[in-house]
């Protein structure tokens, strides 16, 4: 395959999409004609900076090649990481084009317009000289994961909230309750909700030592930044209560330690848990396409983890992304998206009017021969997407989770997603991927959520 002038091969396609391009192929064929140092910086909250040193060709006549590498590293990094300040070390041409591309009125507006509001930050590209390169400056809010003392964990879902008082790792009290954030506007009924679940929690316990919050959305320094939970509250009302409001709930418990992490994070910390093990990556494939990580040292490193907007697909005709209107982003090819998108290219016709997620049951009900193709190119661009996010992530297990992973589909894509890493990435050796079984389950994740706090 050429791309951008750029040849390289790869053993594995997705049956039903012989266009596609693996941005993690095309990367590491490129970075092996490359020979000038170069490198992008991201810093967001704190002074918290990623350094990612590479090489790009940069020698006139590979002008589309280098723009779309450090475009989509760029993509990558932010929606991974996530931060307000893009600096690019050791080319001007390059930097220029990053520049343009991601200002208020470029091809990636959105990115940049999106990063601000996380950050309350005006959205800046720099460029500097290689040689004035910074080290990486990254911390992580570690978790002891031993539930110690009395804890209350909270998950705040879509459809309910759930709340354990936990003694020393035993869950004294669990309660699952049906509520509706998603569509009710008034502030205070979510506050009260969250208020409500902690005291009761609270009142099973002789003390709270400490407090742990796992919650859909994007998160800075315990403040809500981004939520679709409470995507129906104004943005006035938004911003003046939202945005605090587990601070807020906390208070009414007392002045204890406390952490807020996106669920994503939690549900990869529960996996460490049932693993015992750090260094995980959990993807979640279902209305989106959901990731959390831990680290090497078991903690939650306060990265955005919305790989969902990551682009993993690199063709020309790729589906696009509603909301960000960016071809090749990962929530196509690992969500109910993208069985819905590939059920036609297999023969079937979905029901008229249905939604994704009864598009994708209705594909799960068939006859595994039907489908086997659907299921094996998820497989196959989970597999090369894998061997991108491990350019950014020091992972050593993939968990993988969400409703398009379940039944017998979810088997053909792990076991497909192994076949092209073993055979496409030989140099990632140690990558395991795992389906949760009983274990992994038997750690809530409102009893995950417990152990955020480091006492």
């Amino acid at each position: 395959m050429t791309f951008k002038n750029i040849s390289f091969d790869v053993k594995h396609m997705p049956p039903l999409d012989k266009d596609f391009v693996s941005v993690a192929a095309f990367n590491r064929a490129y970075v092996k004609k490359a020979e000038k140092p170069f490198a992008i910086a991201i810093e967001r909250e704190n002074g918290q900076r990623v350094v990612f040193p590479t090489k790009i060709i940069g020698d006139g006549a590979h002008d589309a090649a280098d723009n779309f590498y450090a475009d989509r590293l760029v993509k990558l990094l932010l929606w991974a990481i996530g931060g307000f300040r893009i600096t690019v070390y050791g080319d001007e041409k390059i930097a220029t084009y990053i520049k343009k591309v991601y200002s208020s009125s470029g091809e990636r507006a959105f990115d940049s317009e999106f990063m601000s509001g996380v950050y309350e930050r005006d959205f800046e590209v720099l460029s500097c000289s290689y040689a004035d390169k910074p080290e990486t400056n990254e911390t992580a809010a570690a978790q002891s994961r031993s539930l110690t003392g009395c804890r209350i964990g909270f998950d705040a879902g879509g459809s309910d909230r759930k709340v354990s008082a936990v003694i020393d790792g035993n869950a004294v009290y669990s309660e699952e309750t049906i509520w509706h954030p998603k569509v009710t506007s008034d502030p205070e009924y979510h506050y009260n909700e969250v208020v409500t679940a902690l005291k009761m929690a609270a009142s099973k316990m002789p003390r709270v030592d400490a407090i742990g919050i796992s919650s859909a959305g994007i998160y800075v320094n315990n403040r809500t930044m981004v939520a679709s939970l409470f995507r129906a509250v104004p943005k006035d009302d938004f911003e003046r209560v939202v945005k605090t409001i587990y601070i807020d709930a906390v208070k009414e418990i007392g002045d204890v330690p406390f952490v807020v992490a996106n669920d994503g994070d939690v549900s990869a910390m529960a996996g460490a848990m049932s693993l015992n093990d750090t260094q995980i990556l959990g993807i979640a494939m279902g209305t989106s396409l959901a990731v959390g990580y831990i680290n090497k040292d078991g903690a939650v490193t306060g990265r955005l983890n919305e790989l969902a907007f990551a682009p993993v697909d690199g063709q020309d005709n790729g589906a696009v992304d509603e909301w960000s209107g960016d071809k090749g982003c990962g929530v196509k090819h690992m969500s109910q998206d993208a069985v819905a998108l590939l059920a036609p290219k297999a023969g079937i016709q979905l029901p008229e009017g249905a939604t994704p997620a009864e598009k994708l049951s209705f594909v799960q009900n068939l006859p595994d021969e039907q489908t086997t193709d659907i299921f094996k190119s998820i497989g196959c661009y989970l597999g090369h997407a894998l061997a991108l996010y491990r350019s950014v992530y020091d992972c050593r297990h993939v968990l993988l989770l969400g409703r398009v992973m379940s039944g017998v589909g979810g088997n053909t894509i792990k076991e497909t997603a192994e076949l092209v890493l073993r055979d496409d990435y030989p140099e990632i050796k140690d990558l395991q991927l795992h389906l949760p079984d009983e274990k992994s389950r038997r750690v809530g994740q409102s009893v995950a959520a417990a152990a955020l706090p480091k006492l």
